[in-house]
């Protein structure tokens, strides 16, 4: 069962965050606010932070603890990170999952409600879970997948799939993580007219990336995010101008770079 969250004014709130990995500082300060119901991309380069940025959303990583420094989820600090998942869906490129053992498309949906890598002889599956499942996959397209093995999937069904995976719980917000990798222009092309269609439902996105391609129209907020800092922050017609997305990736940025949609008018 879900256990009850207040409804939050912000999904996200991070001030002042500082993360150590090894001997590194990858996250320097870090501060922005995620209303609740914004969609939003963060964008940045390699290197930037955004990986780190994922793990600390995801509870796989904790800030250091210092005074008047908070990462705040849904309005809390800390969170059982099985909880958290009913809460915030995550598609992340790492969540392609690889096992010696075949499971189907509904199976990996199913495993969802266990984070676990498809489903194991101990998982007990309910007919609500089942339920569940089904609706997710039509939601994004998928349930003519539902029956299908997951090796046999290509990259653009595969994502699907995962997207279907994460909205299992019906979340309050879907965090991806450079959902277009590995996608050809068939796929990415589905993909992103998935991703409007769930912002347009009222799913709240969180896009996590360095392809402007993805910024589907409905996102409206742009956090740059540069050397483990937050680089720039606003809308995002004052936010990906050329003169600031030069300076964000260290080369010349044209107009032929940006989708016609970005353009500010």
């Amino acid at each position: 069962m879900v256990s009850p969250v207040a409804q939050p004014d912000l999904v996200m709130d991070f001030h002042d965050v500082v993360v150590v990995r090894e001997t590194r500082t990858v996250l320097k300060g870090l501060s922005f606010r995620i209303p609740a119901g914004q969609n939003v991309a963060i964008i940045g380069p390699n290197g930037s932070g955004k990986s780190t940025l994922i793990k600390v959303i995801s509870q796989e990583l904790y800030p250091l603890a210092r005074n008047g420094s908070y990462a705040r989820i849904l309005n809390r600090e800390r969170w059982d990170i099985f909880e958290l998942r009913q809460h915030l869906g995550l598609v992340a490129n790492d969540l392609l999952i690889s096992s010696s053992r075949r499971f189907t498309s509904r199976e990996v949906v199913l495993s969802g409600f266990f984070g676990s890598a498809g489903i194991w002889p101990h998982q007990h599956i309910t007919e609500k879970m089942e339920l569940k499942a089904a609706a997710a996959l039509h939601k994004v397209g998928a349930f003519h997948l539902a029956d299908r093995e997951w090796h046999e999937l290509s990259s653009g069904e595969g994502r699907r799939v995962l997207l279907a995976r994460a909205l299992v719980h019906e979340p309050q917000a879907l965090l991806l993580d450079e959902p277009s990798n590995s996608l050809d222009i068939a796929a990415l092309r589905d993909l992103l007219g998935t991703m409007r269609r769930l912002a347009q439902s009222g799913t709240n996105l969180i896009l996590v990336t360095h392809h402007l391609s993805e910024i589907v129209p409905e996102i409206t907020h742009v956090i740059l995010m540069k050397d483990g800092r937050v680089f720039g922050n606003g809308p995002k017609e004052e936010v990906l101008r050329k003169d600031v997305l030069s300076e964000l990736f260290g080369i010349e940025i044209t107009d032929s770079d940006i989708p016609d949609h970005l353009h500010s008018r």
